[in-house]
């Protein structure tokens, strides 16, 4: 069953002015030879979050944390693993990329698991896999078996953030959607923070070997996690009505629907390939370009994490209170501006205060896509939506660290961070042209 919201497009249909409640949803099945169904309500959103409500965003938040944690280290582990193994510069970037993969493959099967099964049990199961085969990097004998690891790993990495992000947005009120949502990113950037710290200090220690076990810890969080939280009441609904189409299908079921996708895809993929090009480079470049040591670039890249940090927290607040196209319209301009800025500068304390005001815009927009995807799209194709169009980002942002590279050996890493601009003037363009303001608006059934 597809269900419209009053006056919310692509899903969402013109409400009966007949009836009291401005929540009222059409519900109607997809197949042409069946009537009208029944109208359906959604129940309201409460006032204040309650207690599934705040248990839903510690563990999507910490789930996320955890993965955070995992892909920087991997950042930094490349050179000792490089060395341990031989690798070639390709190699070594390959890992990243290899886990990116994986994370596209896991994140729509498991985003299809979570709108059929239940929020909670796939998110357990990407938990449990992504913990397991973070561990088993740690054995690992050369670099083909490194690799299989880290891209099955990444089938778990990849399912977890959508789906945490639609367990969130279906547990928090419409006011505080976008504040909540980017409180789950934040876990991601503390477990980023978290990593850059600890990383040069348990590294002489235990060896890259030692940092992937600590990558263990999603199975110790997996275990209590479905017994505390349920699954939320919208689902359950939507559940019940059953579904109506493959999951696929009504993300491009009319034109409508077809030109918010695509600037969904087009939102998602600059976001990553923004995002990992420069996570990925950054403490190279400022160790090459500026001579940072191990421990310099570590302060100066977590600097930079720290301004990605208060700008997840400033869209999140910024979009509930005045809309989600103008926080992106905002933060796609300055992150334009930022890159080419950045790259332009010597110093390092300019360095240092650039890189805060960069990570700023680069990545403040994260808090914003669960928020947008959850309003766009009803229960039934939620999760699907929200891993589909994240990972097929992660997908080609896992090439962005390659063509950085590219870039980086023709020219110089100076320009190939400028050329990120170019893409942002995209975003821009794509969220004017492709995507509808959804503030205020209440979840589809």
């Amino acid at each position: 069953m597809i269900c419209g919201a009053a006056e919310a497009a692509p899903f969402q249909s013109k409400s009966d002015p007949t009836r009291k409640s401005d929540l009222t949803h059409e519900c109607f099945h997809s197949r042409e030879d069946e009537p009208l169904a029944e109208i359906a309500e959604v129940l309201p959103d409460e006032e204040r979050p309650d207690r599934q409500a705040k248990l839903s965003l510690w563990v999507s938040a910490i789930g996320f944390g955890i993965e955070g944690f995992d892909l920087l280290v991997l950042v930094f582990l490349l050179a000792s693993i490089s060395v341990s193994f031989h690798l070639s510069t390709t190699r070594a970037a390959s890992l990243m990329t290899g886990t990116l993969l994986g994370a596209v493959t896991g994140g729509i099967a498991f985003g299809f698991l979570s709108d059929a099964l239940g929020r909670v049990r796939v998110l357990t199961w990407t938990i449990v896999l992504f913990g397991v085969f973070t561990g088993l990097c740690a054995i690992s004998r050369g670099y083909w078996d490194l690799l299989a690891y880290r891209t099955i790993a990444g089938l778990g990495f990849g399912g977890e953030f959508g789906i945490g992000l639609a367990l969130v947005a279906e547990t928090w009120p419409a006011r505080l959607r976008a504040r909540a949502s980017s409180y789950v990113a934040l876990g991601g950037q503390a477990g980023i923070f978290a990593a850059a710290f600890l990383t040069p200090v348990l590294l002489p220690h235990i060896g890259w070997r030692g940092m992937f076990l600590v990558g263990m810890a999603p199975v110790v969080l997996s275990f209590g996690l479905r017994r505390m939280l349920p699954e939320p009441k919208i689902f359950l609904e939507a559940i019940a009505h059953g579904r109506t189409a493959a999951p696929v299908r009504l993300l491009f079921k009319d034109a409508a629907t077809v030109r918010t996708s695509i600037g969904m895809l087009i939102l998602c993929c600059v976001q990553q390939v923004g995002y990992y090009g420069l996570m990925t480079w950054l403490p190279y470049y400022l160790s090459m370009r500026h001579g940072l040591s191990l421990t310099r670039s570590a302060v100066w890249t977590s600097v930079t994490v720290i301004g990605m940090s208060c700008g997840i927290w400033i869209f999140g607040e910024l979009a509930d209170r005045v809309g989600r196209r103008p926080a992106f319209f905002t933060f796609q301009a300055m992150a334009a501006v930022m890159v080419i800025v950045y790259s332009r500068l010597i110093n390092p304390l300019p360095l240092l205060v650039g890189g805060a005001l960069m990570g700023l815009f680069v990545n403040g927009m994260l808090g914003g896509y669960g928020t947008l995807i959850s309003e766009l799209y009803p229960t039934e194709v939620r999760a699907t939506a929200q891993n589909l169009f994240f990972n097929v980002g992660r997908a080609v942002g896992g090439f962005g660290p390659l063509a950085i590279g590219f870039l980086a050996a023709r020219y110089s890493f100076a320009t190939a961070i400028a050329l990120l601009a170019s893409l942002y003037g995209l975003d821009l363009l794509a969220t004017a042209f492709l995507i509808p303001e959804t503030k205020g608006r209440h979840l589809i059934l």
